[in-house]
């Protein structure tokens, strides 16, 4: 069995342009999906995957830890960056779908089987709509929205509500925001699991832990990216004060940038995204490097169809993960683009049984949303004095 061809098929969703990946081999029929997405990159990852398909041309695709050896290492630029790694990620899910397909198994079973009959999951504000996720600021946004998502059956949402900050956090945003949380809270009650997402928005671990403090009252499984990534002295003083559980890791695309983080126990939850750290193989090398540390997992999967179903194979079959984050209501289509697995059922993801991850493109819906340029909601990120802060 040989590679013959690695295709993209890119699948605009509003918010992000959806890489789908195909693997084809020489045995009739047989050939693998992944997902490569990559917010503002489609340009570069859909040519990253065409100069990394040259390495791989005429390889046996169950050779999976060699083909990603050779992507790695005969492309001589290490580490390959978050173009490359997403790139490299989308090509890896889809050889491992042709290896399960090949065994007539679902690709959980070649991790070992499962270690759990359901996945819980998570959903954002507008079950993943833009508008809904990054503007829903207020209380009265946050209880609408908050409340629509709990009437779809979901026991658990995130939300994205701390502002934009510089290195100090206002008595007033800090007010606002204590505001918001308290009338959430109250109105979906106490059996709906929260998360907040800082999105990395404070600049200065003062700055987080203000808003971590305002938290505590409220009862969240974790709080997200308190800080952007890069700062392992400041996440680990955020992780030693903070009475709120923290969760971080969607923007590391390897072990080796997990485990400095990993060392300093700067998480009670890692989020590892399949289509930027590597794929399943990297994916189960974060896992159990926070396994031994004690910290779980809540993977990251604000993505695709493809990606969705990837990381529920993962969930499956690892036994640190959480929860699951979801955003299956991204656009109205997202479930007629792709044929597959996914099935929610009191709040959690059901275990998929057919070979591979079980997954079939419509090549004519996903024809029907070409590649268009996605919007720049980053642009919003200022001070009212004109200063650029992270999104």
């Amino acid at each position: 069995m040989k590679i013959t061809a690695i295709e993209t098929h890119v699948v605009n969703a509003e918010m992000r342009n959806w890489v789908f990946v195909r693997v084809l081999t020489d045995v009739d029929g047989l050939y693998g999906w992944g997902e490569a997405t990559l917010e503002w990159k489609t340009r570069a990852i859909t040519g990253a995957i065409a100069d990394l398909e040259p390495i791989l041309l005429g390889r046996d695709p169950r050779d999976i830890e060699q083909a990603v050896r050779a992507m790695k290492k005969h492309g001589f630029w290490q580490p390959l960056g978050v173009i490359g790694m997403t790139a490299l990620s989308g090509i890896e899910m889809a050889l491992w779908d042709i290896l399960g397909k090949s065994l007539g198994v679902p690709v959980w079973r070649l991790f070992g089987g499962k270690v759990r009959e359901r996945v819980p999951v998570y959903t954002h504000l507008g079950l993943g709509q833009m508008d809904a996720v990054y503007h829903s600021m207020d209380a009265s946004s946050l209880v609408e929205r908050g409340l629509a998502v709990k009437e779809q059956g979901y026991r658990a949402m995130k939300v994205v509500n701390v502002p934009y900050t510089h290195y100090t956090a206002t008595p007033k945003a800090l007010d606002d925001f204590t505001r918001s949380m308290a009338a959430l809270r109250e109105a979906v009650g106490p059996e709906i699991e929260l998360m907040v997402d800082f999105h990395g928005r404070c600049a200065s671990a003062g700055a987080a832990l203000a808003y971590l403090q305002a938290l505590e009252p409220f009862g969240v499984m974790f709080a997200e990216e308190p800080i952007p990534p890069g700062d392992v002295a400041s996440m680990k003083a955020i992780a030693l004060a903070s009475k709120v559980p923290i969760a971080h890791g969607e923007r590391l695309t390897s072990a080796a940038e997990f485990a400095p983080y990993v060392e300093a126990r700067t998480m009670t939850v890692a989020q590892p995204d399949l289509c930027h750290c590597g794929g399943f193989s990297e994916a189960r090398r974060i896992a159990a490097l926070c396994e031994v540390a004690g910290i779980g997992l809540a993977p990251h999967n604000p993505l695709g169809p493809i990606a969705g179903v990837a990381a529920l194979h993962f969930d499956v079959a690892t036994p640190n993960v959480i929860i699951q984050e979801e955003m299956t209501g991204a656009v109205p289509w997202y479930f007629e683009v792709v044929d597959g697995p996914i099935r929610r059922v009191d709040g959690a993801w059901q275990v998929p049984e057919a070979p591979g991850l079980g997954v079939e493109v419509d090549l004519a819906v996903a024809a029907k949303h070409p590649f268009k340029q996605e919007p720049f909601p980053t642009r919003e990120a200022m001070m009212p004095d004109g200063t650029i802060v992270d999104w």
